[in-house]
């Protein structure tokens, strides 16, 4: 079959024993997350903790990865949560160039076990795989940690690496591959095994089965299917080319007279009309629409992308006055990567020239030393713990003293040394630089994750009541900080006070598309109830983002999934003051779970969820209409295993099944519905701008889910007879072992 290399790398860092396997039996589950999670399934045991030796770390990539078929470029990196407070499977996401090197080496996946006894890193070279020693590069960040290994291997290496971060065992870090494409929240785990970095060299190719032409044509119409980032299939601005006149707030930003100003010569996006596909690459601006008129425009060198990706939404900028602040002009990131260290910032204009420095700034520090900010929620909470004044009510529902009334959670919390140590007259202050100092400040100790009295931080010690640095209780994530600090729990559930709207969902992670997705509030409500992370789902708000009139987008899925009576999957916008949307319905609960199965899909095949589904097109010819068996359609002509749709539909199913059940049994839970399935208090009050859950409605909502999915509306839990539909009867059978099935 094609697309598959048919073998899978095994290194137990602990035994030093290198072996491949085949990929057969992982093969029902594609490869990516759901190979990822078959692997946990069988080889690790509940209870196991995320920096357990027994943990596995798995780089997983899929039948399409490296193939050619466009954007094909993803990385599922899955392993133990270490956010997470009970150590639940989750997954971080990576682009760049490093997945498809993995395949063109050989593998279908990579799986990592044991913890090697000191500091090393992985030789990847085709046929040739080693364990090398890495204590030199050990306490020193990504960018070095790249450098010495591409100086081994060779420019044509590309390396996945953690920082100090991992390396100290902060929670929130990153694996990075091609310096600035991360893997959010797993660099510890790697950290945990004395894991530096796997560096890889591939000069093997990989079998499409179709002919040549078919692949050809193939991806040619894949490639007219195809808008701009996050599904945009109409320009963000009027074009007089649109012939409907349609226009949205997309991420296709490009336009006449708008250049990328740091590129030599300048280079410019131009019109980009939708049967233009040699400029397909220019309609996502990513630059501009992060930074702003004036100031992202003028910094952005080129918009750059993954492995096989036409859309590009990586943004290459030159800000020359990050070399007063001793880092490079030249930095490349995109999204929520872009404020990750900016974000410990107050009193900066957005959209000018201090924002887009600022966030550079930060993403030189962040992607060196590998931290991830939990999609932001880290620099929501300190901003609301570093301002926010208590009153004697909530210390009183905290269990705090009233006489601290007045302090914020910093002041109360830190011993007085612990607080002097940050320079916070500068993070109040006026002066940029002094920011930026105070940015750095913060940077350092969340890198070195350090007790008060020096030693490495820990869990069990904050537990016990030692005092610690900030950096460290913000190293140690949000669902554990509440644990200690109440005031911040009761934040995270109400999400009243200013400064900050916090907007956490459960079990240590912020949403993702939730609240503000208020067109389809109900299907973004299950998807950030689901995982144990923030969902990194897009399918939903690709879709309804994609600029198309409410009417044609609800007609265009009523075709590809309908149809359905009783109403619309997508709302019109909600309405003051309650911003409620429609009840739930039937069309709604498919939607989510498409949204669910594609995002499966996309991860295991693997494919980009930041763009896909092309459920509709740029294109007026086909009146708008996209195309359901894309997915099918790819995986079909490469692997020679002819799948429909709805048949790949089903293994997305299969695929998440599995990760419900391991969620399950890792808990030893079988109320999910009320014990995992949760949504905080806020979600369920008015906000401008929001969509607002009725409680009611909620419960609905999650019947019919359940039901979409043949899980018990009761436990939220899947039935024998899904898991035997599904090909998971062994599943079924451990699950009756341990008192899980309904």
């Amino acid at each position: 079959m094609g697309g598959w290399t048919g073998k899978v790398l095994r290194v137990d860092l602990t035994t030093g024993v290198i072996s491949k396997e085949s990929t057969d039996k992982y093969k029902p589950y594609l490869g990516g997350t759901g190979l990822a999670y078959k692997v946990l399934w069988d080889e690790v045991p509940p209870g196991t903790d995320a920096w357990d030796p027994a943990n596995r770390i798995i780089f997983g990539v899929g039948p399409l990865t490296g193939t050619g078929a466009p954007l094909s470029g993803r990385v599922s990196v899955t392993s133990l949560w270490p956010m997470h407070p009970e150590s639940l499977p989750a997954t971080g996401h990576m682009g760049g160039h490093w997945g498809p090197e993995l395949k063109y080496a050989g593998y279908d996946s990579l799986i990592i076990q044991g913890k090697a006894a000191s500091p090393v890193w992985i030789y990847i070279k085709d046929d040739v795989v080693e364990i090398r020693d890495a204590g030199k590069m050990w306490g020193n960040g990504i960018y070095r940690a790249n450098a010495e290994i591409m100086n081994i291997m060779g420019p044509e290496a590309h390396v996945a690496a953690i920082g100090q971060c991992g390396e100290n065992l902060v929670r929130g870090s990153n694996v990075m591959c091609d310096r600035s494409h991360s893997a959010g929240g797993v660099g510890s785990v790697m950290g945990s095994k004395n894991l530096k970095a796997i560096g890889i060299i591939g000069t093997g190719a990989l079998k499409v089965e179709a002919s040549k032409s078919a692949w050809k044509d193939l991806v040619h119409y894949q490639h007219t299917i195809l808008g701009a980032n996050s599904g945009g299939v109409v320009p963000n601005t009027l074009q007089s080319w649109q012939p409907d006149g349609y226009y949205g707030g997309t991420r296709w930003t490009a336009a006449k007279g708008l250049f990328w100003g740091a590129a030599s010569p300048p280079v410019e996006t131009g019109d980009c009309t939708a049967d233009d596909l040699n400029s397909i690459g220019l309609r996502t601006f990513k630059g501009y629409a992060d930074f702003g008129p004036g100031v992202g425009d003028k910094h952005t060198v080129k918009i750059q992308g993954c492995h096989g990706c036409p859309i590009r939404c990586h943004i290459a900028t030159d800000v020359p006055a990050l070399e007063q602040l001793g880092v490079s002009r030249y930095q490349v990131n995109t999204c929520n990567g872009n404020s990750s260290g900016s974000g410990f910032t107050i009193g900066i204009t957005s959209r000018s020239e201090n924002n887009i420095t600022a966030s550079q700034y930060g993403v030189a520090l962040c992607d060196d030393f590998g931290w991830w900010s939990d999609y932001g929620l880290a620099q929501a909470d300190f901003k609301w713990l570093a301002q926010h004044v208590l009153t004697a009510e909530e210390c009183t529902a905290a269990g705090i003293d009233p006489v601290n009334a007045g302090k914020t959670p910093y002041q109360y919390r830190l011993t007085a040394a612990e607080y002097a140590k940050l320079p916070w007259a500068k993070f109040t202050g006026s002066d940029f630089v002094g920011k930026m100092d105070f940015v750095k400040a913060v940077m350092i100790q969340i890198k070195d994750n350090r007790m008060a009295d020096g030693t490495p931080a820990t869990w069990e010690k904050m537990q016990a009541g030692q005092p610690a640095t900030l950096g460290a209780y913000i190293a140690v994530g949000a669902g554990r900080l509440e644990k200690l600090w109440p005031e911040l729990a009761i934040q995270h559930q109400e999400n009243k006070a200013t400064p900050s709207a916090i907007n956490y969902v459960k079990m240590g992670h912020i949403k993702h598309h939730f609240t503000e997705s208020s067109d389809t509030v109900q299907a973004a409500a299950l998807l950030n109830m689901m995982y144990n992370r923030d969902p990194m789902c897009h399918t939903h708000t690709n879709y309804t983002g994609n600029g198309l009139p409410l009417a044609l987008q609800n007609e265009i899925f009523n075709e590809l999934f309908g149809p359905f009576e009783g109403g619309n999957a997508i709302d019109a916008e909600l309405a003051a003051p309650d911003f409620l949307p429609t009840p739930m319905n039937k069309a709604k609960a498919v939607f989510a779970k498409m949204c669910f199965l594609y995002m499966e899909l996309h991860n295991s095949l693997t494919l980009c969820n930041y763009t896909l589904p092309g459920w509709a097109s740029p294109l007026k010819s086909r009146n708008y209409r996209g195309e359901r068996n894309l997915e099918a359609m790819m995986y079909s002509a490469v692997t020679g295993d002819a799948k429909t749709a709805q048949q790949l539909e089903d293994t997305g199913l299969r695929i998440l099944t599995l990760f419900r059940a391991d969620t399950a049994r890792r808990m030893n839970e079988k109320d999910m519905r009320n014990k995992h399935d949760l949504m905080p208090e806020y979600a369920f009050h008015a906000h401008s701008g929001a969509g607002t859950l009725d409680h009611a409605d909620w419960e609905v909502a999650k019947d019919m889910f359940y039901e979409e999915c043949g899980w018990d509306k009761t436990t939220g839990l899947p039935t024998q007879a899904t898991y035997d539909r599904l090909g998971l009867s062994d599943v079924a059978a451990v699950m009756a072992g341990a008192g899980l099935l309904p």
